[in-house]
């Protein structure tokens, strides 16, 4: 078996529609992958408390950052007068894309960027597994409970001789 080309199977672009006009964003090049790669690495530490150099996530290399992941798309967009939501909306999509894959990229875009209908309900977790049952449970069957003595202590009286 022998290796496809590369650029046929990973050059298709993102396609996003927008008020009955869809925009394909381009594959990102290597220093726009890495460069995502570092800044959402960036806002991971900066989320768990951590210290991130403040010109990794300031407002001019967001604005950078969107018009690098949106690619062509970006200045089509803005030709076209996208509202900055719509845009903002592109831009994370495309993020998604490039540090995950075309399906989680979807998700985030039909999800409206609300981070609550990203991760399915429980309900809907189990019924999509197949593993709902209407067999509860066991209870667990071991005890971290003491028995207490007379005194009430939990210890043993010495016995009087």
């Amino acid at each position: 078996m022998a290796f496809k080309e590369l650029g046929a199977l990973l050059d298709a672009g993102l396609p996003l529609p927008i008020g009955g006009k869809t925009y394909t964003v381009p594959p990102p090049s290597a220093k726009t992958g890495l460069r995502v790669q570092n800044v959402m690495q960036a806002a991971a530490t900066a989320a768990g408390g951590g210290k991130v150099s403040d010109a990794v996530l300031d407002d001019a290399a967001e604005l950078d950052l969107y018009r690098d992941v949106l690619g062509t798309a970006y200045a089509e967009m803005i030709a076209d007068g996208v509202k900055w939501p719509a845009l903002k909306h592109c831009a994370m999509t495309a993020v998604a894309w490039i540090i995950q894959d075309e399906d989680a990229a979807e998700r985030y875009w039909n999800s409206g960027g609300d981070p609550s209908q990203l991760a399915p309900n429980r309900a809907t977790r189990r019924a999509s597994s197949g593993t709902e049952s209407s067999t509860r449970s066991r209870g667990s069957t071991s005890s971290t409970t003491r028995r207490q003595g007379k005194s009430g202590s939990g210890k043993k009286r010495p016995r009087r001789g």
